[in-house]
């Protein structure tokens, strides 16, 4: 297939979004949004770095891929409404299998009413997918990881370590539990998109998704607010079926393991009440796991209270790239 009929193929014919002017087609696509500030962010995914075909079909690629950058805009409190596909395309990969690619790709990004407006395709020797993803979020209402304040609640969605567990469980077969849950948790991740969204008329809030394992995460939040934050390692939150791992496993996937795309954040007291309205509403599951704390003495760091209330350093350490 070359290259313009394979565009053809992937190409939108119709589009969801009512500001897009022009779509794919032309050398580059328009589009109108006057009244809200516009997010964008741009992921790179390259086949045997952070994926591989032997643990996930060409459709669960598209999916995560994409996934991954949604993720991004939900951390800044951001609806997405458009992604850009630029892909290397080697001669091992069939048309078929590309076609699956963006299909998978597609198929989330219905979810959200996004259009795809764009791209390019070039030959290369190893698969690589660079996603540019655009989102609107209302003027002002950006979330940065630099507003944390002393006395805020520290956060997170969902649980944690399931990414690092189903990557597992695919490279080292065996008799576990909800085997399946794990795979979909690696292969094809939740995202928190309508909860973030649904968090607009908190005045403050702190965000960050957790791609890189939750020790990253959190030392990120306090390095750009300048504050510390204090970590229960009890109060993580772990799907049931955590504890058939050990309890080292348990430990470095729930705090380094990194990928499951869940939000950390932190809120002040008097906005938790609100938060946990917003994450009923949309079925989000939100645990409380820390506090803020401010020692200009210190400056900015993590401390993670262990399972055995000792108190020590969470290093600035994580996930960085991982075939899966």
């Amino acid at each position: 297939m070359n290259e313009f009929a394979f565009i053809d193929a992937i190409k939108q014919h119709a589009y969801k979004q009512p500001s897009v002017m022009k779509g794919i087609g032309d050398d580059a696509a328009v589009f109108r949004q006057p009244s809200q500030d516009i997010i964008t962010a741009v992921d790179t995914f390259v086949e045997d770095v952070h994926f591989s075909r032997s643990t996930m079909t060409p459709f669960q690629i598209g999916y995560r891929s994409l996934a991954a950058n949604i993720s991004d805009l939900s951390a800044m409190g951001a609806s997405p409404a458009f992604y850009l596909v630029s892909v290397v395309i080697p001669q091992s990969w069939r048309d078929e299998e590309l076609i699956r690619l963006y299909k998978g790709m597609a198929e989330l990004a219905m979810a959200y009413h996004m259009d795809l407006i764009g791209g390019d395709t070039v030959s290369g020797k190893a698969l690589s997918l660079s996603i540019t993803v655009i989102g609107y979020v209302n003027r002002d209402k950006a979330r940065y990881r630099s507003t944390a304040k002393s006395g805020d609640i520290v956060f997170v969605t969902g649980t944690l370590g399931d990414s690092a567990a189903g990557f597992h469980m695919l490279n080292n077969p065996n008799d576990y539990k909800d085997q399946a849950y794990y795979y979909r948790r690696h292969r094809m991740p939740t995202m928190r998109n309508d909860f973030a969204s649904g968090l607009e008329l908190l005045p403050r809030i702190t965000l960050n998704d957790i791609s890189d394992g939750i020790a990253s995460e959190a030392n990120e939040i306090a390095e750009a607010s300048n504050v510390s934050l204090t970590i229960y390692e009890e109060k993580i939150p772990v799907s049931e079926n955590f504890y058939q791992f050990s309890k080292e496993q348990q430990y470095k996937w729930k705090l380094y393991g990194g990928e499951d795309f869940e939000l950390l954040g932190t809120v002040p007291k008097d906005g938790w009440d609100s938060l946990k309205e917003v994450a009923d509403r949309t079925s989000t599951p939100v645990t409380e796991i820390g506090v803020v704390t401010e020692d200009r003495n210190q400056g900015h760091h993590v401390a993670l209270v262990d399972r055995n209330h000792t108190k020590k350093q969470l290093e600035k350490k994580g996930y960085t790239h991982r075939s899966g």
